[in-house]
């Protein structure tokens, strides 16, 4: 798998002008299930409207408007009143785990995707999940091993190595890193038998620290 933005990312997304009225954009969003639109001025993003935006702008349920004064009132209100301006963009030459660390940092959920000022797509938080459940292998049958391991240059060789001459393929591994600089190895097997395997990593002084079959 390619983990790059442009592999991942909605192409051509659905978007919509600062004059575009409120209503519309929230009944697009509605309409597609979309959490959000970009907003272009001659394929240039000038903005992003959320439907968090939309309930800022929208009369609270105490207003005193009769039904006819509010929808007038909506009517008249355009995305450019309620859209953030200042968007967060990445390109679509970017890796996920960029993609994926920017939207952290910057507690957002999606990034329009933009190559030479234009927009070309949006990737979303559900496509960075997407991506981490094929790259981990979470669509495949197997078993999932997780060992303690000591900070030490070739130990995941050796692992590895071990598995590979009980005949076992490796699906996927991560490694994640502990404050105490040891780290735990996360392998998923493509067998669900693997007490004799469990048993020889233990006797080998691998420490297997937790067993689970997955289909």
């Amino acid at each position: 798998m390619n983990v790059i933005v442009q592999d991942r990312m909605s192409r051509n997304p659905i978007t919509i002008t600062e004059t575009t009225p409120i209503l519309e954009a929230g009944e697009l969003m509605r309409k597609h299930n979309f959490a959000r639109l970009p907003v272009v001025r001659d394929g240039k993003v000038v903005g992003i409207i959320t439907q968090e935006d939309l309930l800022k702008v929208s009369p609270s349920a105490a207003t005193t408007l009769s039904v006819w004064e509010l929808n007038y009132v909506l009517s008249k209100l355009l995305v450019k009143e309620a859209m953030t301006k200042e968007v967060v963009t990445i390109e679509p030459e970017a890796t996920l785990e960029e993609a994926a660390l920017l939207m952290r940092s910057k507690s957002i959920g999606a990034l329009p995707v933009v190559k030479d000022g234009k927009l070309v797509g949006i990737i979303t938080e559900s496509d960075i999940f997407d991506a981490f459940i094929d790259l981990m292998g979470l669509k495949e049958t197997g078993t999932r091993l997780t060992l303690d391991l000591e900070n030490r240059i070739g130990v995941i060789a050796e692992v590895t190595e071990i598995i590979k001459e009980q005949g076992i393929n490796i699906i996927s591994m991560a490694l994640f890193h502990r404050e105490n600089k040891n780290g735990e190895l996360v392998l998923r097997l493509d067998r669900k038998d693997c007490g004799s395997l469990v048993d020889l990593l233990n006797h080998k002084g691998y420490k297997v620290v937790h067993v689970a079959t997955w289909a």
